[in-house]
């Protein structure tokens, strides 16, 4: 293979990201050649071309699904005015349990309702299943098979994350994002528990087993109180 044949691959794979609206992973840009090229190949290539835009207002980043192109992060506050809507945001309650499951992964409404301290009303989960953020991984065995929810590759790629280990320390998320609807009171660890927005940028990397151990002691600390609705 040549440097005009690695050029001209080069360029199909940049066409291809740019005009994705989805990430688009190493087995996918594979098929774009015939024959296709080895994912390790496509890989390498792909870090060249990530090293080429690095200097530019647009960049290459890898996320749970894919490859992508975003803007960056800085110049996202600029790119909004092009968008009159401004994206949903969510009430306390609905952040809270995402972040138990997202650092407790699998859980049972149980087990969010005693770590939260009241109870998980089925519009939260649906508000969260219907943005795709969270799923039914299985069920625990036990008496009533209750459901296990975890987060899914659309959150991590929402948060611009390769994997759950990219998570950031519970104590280092940004809630300027967040909204409490008037009806949704701050309950057990609400200042601790509550995740970042889909909308920032690329968050801090660090261990999700510290972050998994903070969220374990919210929980541990909430009050005990009569289940309530939110």
């Amino acid at each position: 293979m040549n440097v005009d044949d690695l050029d001209q691959i080069k360029s199909i794979l940049e066409a291809a990201l740019l005009v994705a609206g989805e990430p688009l992973s190493a087995a996918q840009l594979s098929k774009l050649f015939d024959p296709p090229l080895e994912q390790d190949v496509i890989r390498k290539l792909l870090d060249e071309i990530r090293a080429a835009w690095s200097a530019r207002s647009v960049e290459l980043t890898q996320v749970a699904s894919g490859w992508r192109f975003r803007a960056r992060p800085e110049l996202q506050p600029y790119l909004d005015r092009l968008a009159p809507d401004k994206p949903p945001r969510y009430s306390r309650a609905a952040m809270e349990t995402l972040a138990i499951i997202a650092y407790q992964q699998p859980v049972t409404r149980g087990d969010i309702e005693s770590i939260r301290g009241v109870a998980v009303s089925t519009h939260v989960i649906k508000t969260l299943e219907d943005r795709q953020w969270i799923e039914v991984v299985g069920h625990r065995e036990t008496p009533g098979r209750p459901a296990l929810y975890a987060t899914t590759k659309q959150f991590l790629d929402d948060l611009n994350l390769r994997s759950l280990t990219e998570l950031p320390p519970l104590a280092e998320l940004d809630t300027s994002h967040l909204l409490e609807l008037p009806d949704a009171p701050a309950k057990a660890a609400e200042a601790e528990l509550a995740l970042a927005s889909p909308i920032l940028g690329t968050p801090a990397s660090a261990s999700a087993d510290l972050a998994a151990s903070a969220a374990g002691d919210a929980g541990r600390d909430a009050p005990e109180t009569n289940p309530t609705f939110h």
